[in-house]
């Protein structure tokens, strides 16, 4: 399969084998999927009536409460505890923001970068005493957030589309 294509050096119309569209293309998946994770979340935290509270069954307060004794940064929870409800509405519109950059590939590396440092405070509170440590899905998601950190929304988003533009430009 050849797809013809003017990118990354080869001259307009030159095809492009398989492989290098999908080396192109290989992040998309996890994009997509951390995008709409995160969106999900973010959407399910602001329309949880019981979440968005300081105390009460299923309230960040309450949870914050529970997780402060085994966090691995217990003055982070402590500070959170300060303003519960404040947190819990940073922590949603974070993770609204960080699935709309990352599914659009807007700013997709600042978007990669919000993931990975919620995915790690997450971590550091909420599982960080899960045993064996490959159970706690926050440092899965820590981890899956470092190739979209590094390599960028490079394709079907509105970076690359930016990048094309200024090409173009200059």
């Amino acid at each position: 399969m050849n797809v013809r294509v003017g990118m990354g050096g080869r001259g307009l119309g030159e095809p492009l084998g398989i492989r290098e569209l999908a080396r192109r293309h290989a992040l998309l998946p996890l994009r997509i999927f951390l995008g709409a994770t995160f969106l999900y979340a973010g959407l399910d935290k602001l329309t949880d009536s019981s979440f968005l509270r300081a105390s009460g069954d299923g309230s960040i307060g309450a949870t914050m409460h529970a997780i402060r004794d085994s966090s691995a940064i217990p003055a982070l929870v402590d500070l959170a505890l300060k303003a519960p409800v404040g947190f819990g509405y940073a922590i949603a519109v974070g993770e609204l923001l960080v699935g709309v950059g990352t599914l659009i590939g807007l700013w997709g590396r600042l978007a990669a970068l919000g993931g990975a440092l919620i995915s790690l405070s997450l971590w550091l509170t909420m599982s960080w005493q899960t045993t064996p440590y490959y159970l706690g899905n926050d440092l899965v998601y820590l981890m899956a957030w470092l190739p979209l950190l590094l390599g960028g929304a490079a394709s079907f988003s509105a970076d690359a589309l930016r990048a094309s533009r200024r090409r173009r430009i200059m």
